[in-house]
């Protein structure tokens, strides 16, 4: 009895074209775009799935990139997962997650799992020191594990530097950075310290607080109160390290009667959006990361033949986007 699945054959004849370009199409081999269009439309009307096991014995690879994150309650961390997932869709891999729950010795048993998994590359935002089987394509996302694991990251210092020349451009003459976070060094860092060159340069005046962890309420009371005359904040622009401590800052500065916009403008970093998609409005005003190019630079790494041209870091621009907690150039 002859089956109803439809084979290569099916495809081939249902498409009009070769079996052969019927095969590099599913191996992900190269052919015209007009032979990929057909061979795609005909095995999505016939119903024909790819057998991704069958595809990575002969090619020898599984398919199959490994993600490794903090967390995805935040919302930085799950929009990356899921520009992430669909650049490796793209490219026809699937994803798997691992989560290291913000545990440091989480993130080396991740590492280990992923080894065992015989995944064909690893994508990673990672705190610690690892150690990495340096045949297993790995790519570190804002921070630099070795010159031997490429990184890539947003350019921070520029978007530092930005920050600051956008405040001073909507008119503050008083500057502050403030910086929550993990105590480990990465590019992130960068942030602060373009933002503090451009004040030293303009010889603005800037106060600044780097805090380990989350910290308290209490923490930035004492900051603002500390920078305070006569009941008036001296400070008049803040960047924040993260959108999320911007929002936190704005609300801080709520309860402590100061008007932001209008007495103090707030920039944040990362261009975290209230629903997700990149056409949904921001929280604060930010330098925005982007998300999809980032995303698709590191599939592209773990998944070139040729590793050898591939750098130790790349670094990809930021743009100022007003999400309402700074004010508008007057026109005129």
């Amino acid at each position: 009895m002859k089956s109803n699945t439809p084979t290569m054959k099916d495809v081939a004849k249902e498409a009009g074209v070769a079996l052969g370009t019927v095969s590099k199409v599913f191996n992900g081999l190269p052919v015209g775009d007009s032979y990929r269009a057909k061979v795609e439309a005909a095995a999505k009307k016939l119903g024909y799935q790819v057998n991704q096991y069958a595809r990575g014995l002969r090619a020898g690879k599984t398919y199959t990139a490994a993600l490794i994150l903090p967390a995805v309650d935040h919302p930085f961390f799950s929009s990356l997962s899921q520009y992430i997932h669909n650049a490796l869709a793209r490219q026809d891999y699937r994803m798997l997650l691992y989560l290291t729950d913000r545990r440091p010795e989480r993130e080396q048993d991740c590492i280990h799992m992923v080894q065992q998994n015989k995944v064909d590359g690893v994508i990673a935002l990672t705190y610690n020191p690892l150690v990495i089987d340096q045949d297993l394509p790995f790519v570190s996302i804002d921070r630099s594990l070795g010159p031997d694991i490429p990184c890539v990251a947003t350019d921070n210092y520029s978007g530092g530097k930005l920050a600051a020349e956008k405040l001073l451009e909507l008119g503050c003459k008083h500057l502050a950075f403030l910086r929550t976070g993990a105590p480990y060094p990465g590019e992130p860092d960068k942030r602060g310290d373009g933002f503090e060159m451009v004040c030293r340069t303009k010889n603005i005046p800037c106060d600044v607080l780097r805090l380990n962890g989350d910290g308290t309420t209490e923490n930035f009371v004492e900051f603002f109160l500390s920078h305070s005359t006569g009941g008036k904040l001296d400070i008049d622009g803040i960047f924040c390290s993260t959108d999320f401590l911007a929002e936190r800052i704005r609300g801080i500065l709520a309860d402590l009667n100061i008007r932001v916009p209008e007495e103090v403008q707030i920039i944040g970093f990362d261009g975290i959006r209230k629903f997700g998609g990149l056409k949904e409005d921001l929280f604060v005003s930010s330098m925005c990361q982007p998300l999809p190019q980032l995303a698709a630079k590191c599939v592209e790494i773990i998944t070139t033949e040729d590793r050898s041209m591939i750098p130790s870091l790349t670094l990809l621009p930021v743009t100022f986007e007003d999400g309402g907690t700074t004010r508008s150039l007057k026109k005129g």
